[in-house]
C-alpha cells in the first residue's frame, strides 16, 4: 500500500469511517483452506430474482440503499495484512445498483441468462470493494429481472432470503412514502464474529477434535491421484434433475417411520449410490449447516455456514431402513461434535493446497434455508438460484425442497468426471430411493441392480 493510502486509511480509522475486525471462522475457511484464490469467482453467489411490479431505477436505488445502512455485510471488504486479512467495515457506503432497459432481443429466456452470466463473473476488488453488486433489468414496464450477485466471504445462501425481502419491503415503504431507516438487525455481523471468537477457546475445541481424528482416520480419499492445480480450475458442470412428489412423499413417509430425518434418508441413498459407482464402501461427505443457532442472527447478513464432514460405511447386506439408522445416528453424532472448519483442518494437519480441498471431495446438502417467495401489495419477487458453490470439491449432490418435488442440482469437475457418468450416478440414487421407498426391507446391495 502507499504512502498516501496508508495515511488515508489512518485517517479514515481515527475518525470512524472505517472500523477493522478480525475474520470470522466462515471467512478464514475462505483463506486458509480453499483450493481456490478468495478472489475466484468460484466464491460468487449468484441468484435472479424474477420481480413483478411496477419499479423505477430511483426507488430501487434508495430501498437498496436501506438495505446497505441496515447490513454491515454489505459494507464489508478486507484489508490484506501481514498477519492475514483484517474485515474493512465503512461506516456508510453507497448502494451498488445498477439499472438496464432490455430491447426486445435482449428480453428473451436465454439473452437474458446471457446477461446475467457476464454480471456474475464480474470480478470483485476485495479490497476497495463493494463485494456485491445489484442489476435491474427491465423487461417491460411490469416485468423486471433483479440480478444478484455477492461473494461467499459475506454471504450465505441464507442471506438470499434475507435480502429479497428487505429490499421489497424497503421499497415498498418508500412507494408508501415511510423514509424511516429500516430497525436496526439484533446482532451484527462482526458482534456474531467476535462471540464466536471468544466461544470457541481451545477447552472448546479439543474435545471435538479428538472425536474428529478417531472418526477421520484411516479414510482414504476416493481421488486424491488425480488431484493438481488443473483439477481446480475452472466452472463446475451442472445437471439438474428431479424427483417426482410421489417419491418425495414416500421418502419423507420412510423417514419418519424410521425416527430419522429427510435428510439422512436422502444420504443414506447417495451414499449406497456414490459406493456403487465409484466401487468404495468408505463414503465420506462434507455438508453446510447453517451456523445460525441464535435467533437474533436470522435477520443478518454475512457469511454464517459451516461444514461438517460425515464418514459411512456402506453395508451392502444391510436392509436400507438399517442404512438410514445408522446414518442418522452417525449425523447426530458429528453434528454434535461440529467445529469451526478452518480449526478442524488445522487440527488434522490437512490445511489443503491448490486443487486438494482439505477432509472432504464430495458434498452433500439438503437446501432448506428460508428463501421465500415476497408478496406485497402491487409487487412480488420469486427467486431463480444459480448454484455454483465454492470451487473446494470435485462433486456434489444438492437437493432442494420444492413444494411436493425435490430438486436434484449435481455439480461436476468435467476434467474428472464425463457427464454421460454423472447422469449415470444421477440415475443410480433416483433407483435407489425409489427402490427403497416402494420395498423398504430390501438389502441395499439388490436396490443399485
Amino acid at each position: 500500500m502507499s504512502g498516501d493510502k496508508r495515511a488515508l486509511l489512518k485517517q479514515r480509522l481515527e475518525s470512524g469511517q472505517i472500523r477493522l475486525q478480525p475474520l470470522t471462522f466462515p471467512q478464514r475457511e475462505l483463506w486458509e483452506t480453499s483450493p481456490v484464490p478468495v478472489a475466484d469467482m468460484a466464491n460468487h453467489i449468484c441468484c435472479l430474482f424474477e420481480v413483478r411490479g411496477r419499479l423505477t431505477p430511483e426507488d430501487g436505488m434508495g430501498a437498496m440503499q436501506q438495505v446497505v445502512e441496515r447490513q454491515e455485510a454489505l459494507r464489508v471488504s478486507f484489508l490484506p495484512g501481514k498477519d492475514g486479512p483484517l474485515q474493512m467495515i465503512r461506516s456508510d457506503s453507497p448502494a451498488n445498483f445498477r439499472f438496464r432497459e432490455l430491447s426486445p432481443s435482449q428480453s428473451t429466456l436465454d439473452a437474458v441468462e446471457e446477461i446475467a452470466k457476464e454480471i456474475f463473473h464480474e470480478p470483485f476488488d476485495l479490497l476497495q470493494g463493494p463485494l456485491y453488486r445489484v442489476e435491474l433489468l427491465r423487461r417491460s414496464i411490469n416485468d423486471h429481472i433483479l440480478v444478484f450477485t455477492i461473494h461467499h466471504a459475506i454471504a450465505d445462501g441464507w442471506t438470499l432470503g434475507i435480502f429479497v425481502q428487505e429490499l421489497c419491503v424497503a421499497y415498498f415503504q418508500g412507494l408508501r412514502g415511510a423514509r424511516e431507516p429500516l430497525t436496526p438487525v439484533a446482532l451484527s455481523y462482526t458482534a456474531w464474529g467476535a462471540a464466536e471468537r471468544a466461544f470457541w477457546q481451545p477447552a472448546e475445541l479439543e474435545p471435538r477434535a479428538a472425536f474428529w481424528r478417531s472418526h477421520l482416520a484411516g479414510y482414504r480419499p476416493l481421488w486424491r491421484a488425480l488431484e493438481g492445480t488443473d483439477t481446480a480450475s475452472g466452472a463446475h458442470q451442472r445437471l439438474v434433475a428431479h424427483l417426482p412428489a410421489e417419491v418425495a412423499k414416500a421418502a419423507r413417509e420412510l423417514a419418519r417411520r424410521n425416527g430419522a430425518t429427510l435428510f439422512s434418508t436422502l444420504l443414506a441413498a447417495f451414499q449406497i449410490a456414490l459406493s456403487r459407482w465409484t466401487g468404495a464402501y468408505d463414503i465420506l461427505v462434507g455438508t453446510p449447516v447453517a451456523n445460525r443457532n441464535r435467533q437474533a442472527v436470522n435477520e443478518t447478513m454475512g457469511s454464517f455456514a459451516g461444514i461438517v464432514p460425515l464418514r459411512g460405511r456402506v453395508d451392502h447386506g444391510r436392509s436400507f431402513p438399517a442404512s438410514v439408522r445408522a446414518v442418522h445416528q452417525l449425523t447426530v453424532d458429528c453434528f454434535a461434535n461440529a467445529m469451526p472448519f478452518a480449526e478442524l483442518a488445522r487440527a488434522l494437519g490437512d490445511p489443503g493446497a491448490p486443487g486438494h480441498n482439505p477432509i472432504f471431495e464430495v458434498r452433500f446438502a439438503l437446501q432448506n434455508h428460508p428463501i421465500p417467495d415476497v408478496e406485497l401489495p402491487g409487487l412480488s419477487a420469486k427467486l431463480r438460484m444459480r448454484s455454483t458453490g465454492t470451487a473446494r470439491y470435485h462433486l456434489a449432490c444438492e437437493i432442494t425442497e420444492e413444494e411436493e418435488q425435490l430438486e436434484v442440482v449435481w455439480l461436476f469437475r468435467p476434467n474428472l468426471f464425463p457427464q454421460a457418468e454423472v447422469e449415470n450416478l444421477g440415475q443410480l440414487f433416483e433407483t435407489v430411493l425409489d427402490g427403497a421407498c416402494r420395498s423398504p426391507e430390501t438389502r441395499t446391495a439388490v436396490l443399485t441392480t
